[in-house]
């Protein structure tokens, strides 16, 4: 009996979707629940689940193709069993040997696949790397919450160059080269070459949107600098007590959230959006956090964050970001925000002009962290400075208050007791 697999319904305001990747291939066995394939919309990766067990049949849309809401995308021939592949005849071998002269534990050792439990508390993007490189992730440090393995873990274990610990080594002339991209077709000396690749859907809208605000915007961005040395010796100073208390590191984020809370506070121009011919002043702050992933940009939104922790806020923003490398967004994560927070710092960006996020008003830039010479109290003294930037809408915030608003950023981060006196 045939099962089709439809594409689920999408999430509000996404018609469409492209098909990213099929994980099964016709006549493979599927388990029930297990993830067939990736649906690209513009905003977020849907896993299809197998809705049966038994054998993927039919594919009939593949790869690259659009789908809609409920659409077949496959079947899977409920209660059938995969064929077997019929080996060949091996060459005899001494004995203790294996196919190819190697050793027989050798042999063994190079088809050994993790156990079942070394899978246990991976999401299927890992699961399924982990079984298309081989490596056993119960011997890489996990950099998700509570030392989870991540999606990207398991790519830097991989690119850094790690031998498989379950695999045999194989020779040079045939190890081959995974996780690498694709080698440039070869050309005579001195051609030039070109490659066309069509825009996924998350660039599109990502493109769409930052032509969007550059046209129906007035921005304009102002500029500071704050000293990051009173913040930099608060994390030095209760680091590893903070870590221990709370299952998180302390960052930077947490704290230009909070000082970005109580700046907006003061300035609620900065925490509106206009409607046509109205102005919404926010009477709450969901703050976004901009997340450089594989995929793209993606804007994840801390909601409530007057109401967080500073422990909250950093685990949110991880818990973020690691689902941002796997592709495990939902759309509640990314609806919504009043204002966003970026940081091109970890880039080494000096200094830059933040584009608006519609419908926000306003933006924060951060930036690289460089000690610079200042003048405190009629002396040069060397400093870790970062540049901010603040982009924002000027019909509806007037240079003033941005300057302003900016500068509250500054008091908190080189005074962060304010942050806990709320002054």
């Amino acid at each position: 009996m045939s099962v089709d697999i439809k594409v689920p319904p999408l999430p509000e305001s996404v018609t469409e979707a492209t098909v990213a990747a099929w994980h099964k291939k016709p006549g493979d066995a599927v388990a029930r629940d297990e993830n067939l394939v990736d649906l690209e919309t513009d905003k977020v990766v849907l896993e299809v689940p197998c809705p049966e067990d038994g054998v993927l049949g039919e594919v009939l849309k593949e790869e690259g193709e659009t789908v809609t809401a409920n659409e077949i995308l496959g079947r899977v021939e409920e209660g059938a069993a995969a064929p077997r592949e019929e080996s060949a005849p091996a060459a005899e071998q001494p004995a203790g040997a294996a196919p190819g002269g190697e050793p027989a534990a050798a042999a063994a050792t190079a088809t050994a696949a993790p156990p079942a439990q070394a899978f246990e508390g991976l999401s299927p993007a890992v699961r399924r790397l982990v079984g298309e490189y081989g490596v056993d992730p119960r011997r890489i440090d996990g950099s998700g919450p509570g030392g989870r393995v991540t999606k990207a873990d398991i790519l830097k274990h991989v690119e850094g160059g790690a031998p498989a610990p379950e695999a045999a080594p194989a020779p040079a002339s045939e190890a081959p080269s995974t996780a690498q991209a694709p080698a440039a077709p070869s050309a005579p000396p001195g051609a030039r070459l070109e490659e066309r690749v069509p825009m996924t859907r998350l660039r599109q809208r990502v493109a769409e949107r930052l032509v969007e605000a550059q046209q129906t915007a007035a921005m304009l961005t102002t500029f500071n600098e704050c000293n990051m040395k009173p913040v930099m010796e608060m994390r030095a100073r209760y680091r590893e007590r903070f870590e221990k208390a709370h299952g998180v590191r302390l960052g930077f984020m947490s704290f230009f959230v909070k000082a970005a809370v109580e700046a907006l506070k003061r300035f609620p121009a900065v925490n509106a959006s206009i409607d046509g011919n109205d102005i919404i002043y926010h009477g709450y702050y969901d703050i976004g956090i901009a997340v450089s992933s594989s995929r793209g940009l993606v804007v994840p939104v801390v909601r409530d964050a007057d109401k967080l922790s500073f422990a909250e806020i950093e685990k949110t923003i991880n818990d973020y970001g690691q689902r941002a490398q796997e592709g495990k967004l939902a759309m509640d994560d990314l609806t919504g925000g009043t204002f966003t927070i970026t940081n091109g710092g970890i880039f080494g960006s000096l200094v830059s002009t933040p584009i608006l996020n519609p419908p926000q008003s306003g933006i924060l830039g951060m930036h690289k962290i460089q000690e610079r010479p200042v003048a405190e109290n009629g002396e040069v003294v060397v400093r870790p400075m970062m540049y901010l930037a603040h982009t924002y809408d000027h019909r509806i915030i007037d240079g003033r208050e941005a300057v302003q608003f900016l500068v509250a950023i500054k008091d908190c981060i080189e005074d962060p007791a304010r942050l806990l006196l709320e002054i």
